[in-house]
């Protein structure tokens, strides 16, 4: 959940005006914090994970599902003990702490506390995430279900909300989904219409069609409101912003409306939050493929396993411009990502960091890096910022364009928020005894809260690997970036190959090895067997091996990481193999790529089984 304020939102035609205020204050906030906290150590690795359910209402009786947007009629009660406690009204902490998302069928679960740095926390994820889940059931309106589905299958599809909805809203303007499916925030719906206004066109996202035996082709979707007349964006789509062989969609909540797992990691320090920013960064697509989990969008199955290029392009404000396909006139810079997608520069000052590594041509604001740099910022961290600021802010609230910029990081996190990237760099937030801190973003949420759990324990555990062994991932970005789009690919986790770093270990004095080779997945998470890369599992076990750590807590991560090292092998199946599987397996669907109502009620009563333990999928989970 991105930065929420309470105010007027300019329209972007006003908004624009005061884009280069935001973008100087929020530097000016940034090196306030950076002064008064860039020497400030903390003794704890402290953690937290944040999952996000999608809120399905279940009609057994006709065996139908529909998108329930009446979560924030649940939000106050959830959030009482939260209030109670900042209030003083209770000394207790609250279990958890529950917020809105885009949209409003979206529910955003944390712990109550961030999990402490000892091994023993991390066996209590689990107990935590069973925890979250009952309390969000207890709230829920009758025959509700908060289930963790990436997206709902058939979002954009005819009677599919409750409350109904029609596509005529103002603020996206979609062919497909009404305005009411957005968080009703002012800040929201402000959001989607001001990347349409800033884009001059509404997104357009193209998400290939998987061909099964039946599909036409080349597929055209028979239901696109072709000749719809609405608005004046309503043409877009029959003048080729919908392509053949393609599933299309027109609106923010195709991708902002998918839930995922993310993990946010506490360091000691800034040097040590920079370091770690960087060695997760590859590590980032390759957790994308192994927690694959969303191979159907809009009631068709994709021929993709993955929601990142679906959600890069629902947030894509860049104009014809600034994508290259006009020469530059009214805007400064070509920019060659949506402001959702992979990084694009590291930033540690780390010993074994190495310039090539950075190897794309980085757009960034020279005026701001020269600020930033005059004021005591070292230059990769001044370059990233100064990336993240060739982005316009796209939400400016009237009231609070003038604020202290010494106890307020508002105007900053306008643009760090609105930047979402692989893995985040965050600042503490001024006044406050947070430090510096990493958000790794690109893992997809699973369907049990046993995934759920292993994948944020295996990532936890990694961290303390890369920390004690002084790891090093570092490859070139742009090999990264291609496996960022090998990572989506149907069926990737088991049959595509990543490019990844041989030799992890750094010695002083020694010439390094630093080549990188594409490897198999099972080669990447449990090692090669001729003596090169040691695999992601076996580093985690002589972490553990070093560590001081009782029998009953070593056999429960053990369990964790077993699961993980046979999703890497291959034996069981990534989420979205499985549920593409259940689908062609299903017997109302037609081999003609289709997801039916029908078959969409059986994946979330299918989702809500699995979470619950009412059933065992040996595909999933083994025998």
């Amino acid at each position: 959940m991105g930065l929420l304020s309470l105010g007027t939102p300019l329209h972007w035609n006003d908004a624009k005006k005061y884009a280069d205020h935001v973008r100087s204050h929020g530097i000016d906030q940034f090196l306030a914090i950076y002064r008064k906290r860039k020497d400030q150590t903390k003794t704890n690795l402290l953690w937290g994970e944040e999952i996000e359910y999608v809120v399905v209402n279940v009609d057994d009786e006709h065996h139908k599902t529909r998108l329930s947007l009446r979560v924030f009629d649940i939000l106050p009660g959830l959030q009482q003990g939260e209030l109670d406690f900042n209030s003083g009204k209770t000394t207790t902490a609250p279990e958890a702490l529950w917020r809105p998302e885009y949209g409003r069928y979206m529910l955003e679960s944390t712990p109550g506390e961030p999990y402490g740095a000892t091994i023993r926390d991390l066996v209590t994820v689990e107990a935590n995430m069973n925890r979250r889940r009952f309390l969000a059931k207890q709230v829920m309106h009758p025959n509700d279900i908060p289930v963790t589905l990436v997206n709902y299958p058939r979002l954009g599809c005819p009677d599919e909300l409750i409350p109904p909805g029609e596509p005529n809203g103002q603020a996206c303007q979609s062919l497909f989904v009404p305005d009411e499916i957005i968080n009703p925030h002012a800040r929201f719906p402000t959001l989607t219409a001001n990347i349409r206004r800033r884009r001059g066109a509404k997104v357009a996202i193209n998400v290939p069609i998987f061909h099964d035996k039946n599909t036409p082709q080349p597929f055209i979707d028979p239901t696109i409101p072709w000749d719809r007349d609405l608005f004046d964006h309503d043409k877009e789509a029959k003048l080729g912003a919908a392509k053949p062989d393609h599933i299309y969609m027109d609106a923010m909540a195709f991708g902002m409306g998918c839930c995922c797992l993310q993990i946010t990691f506490q360091a000691c320090n800034i040097d040590e939050a920079r370091r770690l920013y960087d060695q997760l960064a590859p590590v980032a697509p390759i957790m994308l493929a192994l927690t694959a989990a969303t191979p159907i969008y809009r009631g068709y199955l994709a021929d993709v396993d993955c929601r990142w290029n679906v959600i890069s392009q629902s947030v894509d404000d860049r104009s014809a411009e600034e994508r290259g396909l006009k020469p530059l006139e009214n805007d400064q810079f070509v920019i060659n990502k949506s402001r959702y997608d992979s990084i694009d520069a590291y930033i540690s000052t780390d010993k074994t960091y190495k310039d090539k590594y950075n190897d794309l041509d980085l757009v960034y604001d020279k005026d701001i890096y020269n600020k930033l740099t005059s004021n005591g910022v070292d230059d990769l961290l001044a370059k990233h910022l100064a990336h993240l600021f060739i982005r316009d802010p796209l939400v400016i609230f009237q009231e609070l364009l003038d604020q202290d910029d010494e106890n307020s990081s508002d105007h900053f996190e306008n643009l760090q928020s609105t930047n979402w990237q692989t893995v985040r760099f965050k600042p503490p937030p001024p006044n406050s005894d947070i430090g510096w801190r990493v958000e790794f973003r690109s893992m997809e949420v699973q369907l049990s809260d046993f995934e759920n759990s292993a994948y944020s324990v295996f990532i936890v555990l990694l961290t303390r690997a890369i920390l004690t062994f002084g790891l090093n991932f570092y490859m070139p970005i742009s090999k990264v970036d291609e496996n960022m789009q090998t990572a989506q690919k149907r069926g990737a986790a088991a049959n595509d190959r990543f490019y990844f770093r041989k030799n992890v270990y750094t010695n002083e004095g020694e010439e390094e090895n630093d080549d990188d080779e594409l490897m198999t997945m099972d080669e990447i998470i449990n090692g090669q067997s001729n003596g090169g890369f040691p695999g992601f599992i076996p580093l985690i076990h002589s972490y553990l091996n070093s560590t001081n750590i009782d029998i009953e807590t070593r056999c429960k991560l053990s369990k964790y990481l077993d699961l993980i090292s046979r999703r890497g092998s291959g034996e069981l199946m990534t989420n979205a193999s499985y549920l593409r599987q259940f689908v062609q397996q299903h017997p109302d669907y037609r081999q003609d790529s289709v997801v039916t109502p029908s078959i969409t009620y059986d994946i979330v009563k299918l989702a809500d089984d699995i979470a619950e333990g009412r059933v065992n999928v040996p595909e999933l989970f083994g025998k």
